[in-house]
């Protein structure tokens, strides 16, 4: 989960191929994704309408699956080597298990994906799912954030976000421990396993996060539980450098840049 995001911090990308099928007049590309045990299905055609093209990840033993994406579920009842499916707005991100190939699973894909377009009414289904429920996102700010959270918020929906679903995943944000620093994030989709995640969160997420936010220390990304997952956990940065700390802190500890200073920093337009 490391090419896209990486862009934030260097301008290599490794090419990934795409190969493209055509199935009953549905023409299907697939892109391989950083995560060899994630492809990327794109349909050529809305495949879940919402205000902010947020997608969500399914697994397995989601029971909601069923109720939030037909789609999702037709997926995963198709092969039970299939162990998640993220559904983006344009895509579908399907991850197997360690135990099948590609090439046992992919066609059922293809297959669940051409009935469900046979449709004409399978996305508008799914965008009304969407309208019935709460529509607070895990980066909208709210009343009572601070602004360093605010800050955090705006920089995983505008920068981080859009790089990291291009590669078929999805980030989100579980809290900001105060008290030492810490964002804690859950990693979705394509990033889900993905032998490249702990230096995307090092690399990109952090470096990002902490380059205008110098109340960051770390990134640790958590499971459903809040668990820590094996992905590199809590990246150590016990060298907070006391130079940067002097540049950017005061001697009370507060940033020198007010909350709008670190938004136009960060390229981030301010709302009305």
């Amino acid at each position: 989960m490391l090419s896209s995001l990486s862009r934030l911090t260097a301008n290599t990308r490794k090419t990934v191929p795409i190969i493209s099928h055509s199935i009953r007049s549905i023409f299907i590309q697939t892109s391989e994704t950083p995560n060899p045990a994630s492809l990327k299905f794109l349909p050529g055609r809305p495949v879940y309408e919402t205000s902010d093209d947020r997608g969500f990840f399914v697994q397995p033993r989601d029971t909601s699956a069923v109720r939030r994406s037909p789609l999702a579920a037709s997926i995963l009842r198709s092969s039970d080597g299939i162990s998640g499916v993220y559904i983006g707005s344009d895509f579908v991100t399907v991850t197997k298990t360690e135990q099948v190939e590609w090439e046992e699973v992919r066609t059922g894909v293809f297959e669940c994906m051409m009935d469900h377009f046979a449709d004409p009414d399978a996305v508008a289904v799914e965008e009304d799912l969407e309208l019935d429920e709460e529509e607070i996102s895990d980066t909208t700010i709210l009343d009572d954030d601070s602004e360093v959270v605010a800050m955090i918020k705006e920089l995983l929906e505008v920068r981080i976000r859009p790089a990291v679903q291009e590669d078929g995943g999805d980030i989100k944000l579980v809290e900001f421990v105060e008290e030492t620093g810490v964002v804690r994030v859950r990693l979705e989709g394509s990033c889900v396993g993905c032998p490249s995640s702990s230096v995307t969160l090092k690399s990109g997420v952090e470096n990002m996060l902490q380059h205008y936010i110098p109340e960051v220390t770390a990134v640790e990304a958590v499971d459903d539980g809040g668990e820590t997952v094996g992905v590199g956990g809590a990246i150590e940065v016990d060298t907070w450098a006391s130079e940067k700390e002097s540049k950017e802190r005061e001697d009370d500890g507060k940033p020198k840049m007010t909350y709008e200073e670190r938004l136009a920093a960060a390229g981030i337009p301010l709302g009305d």
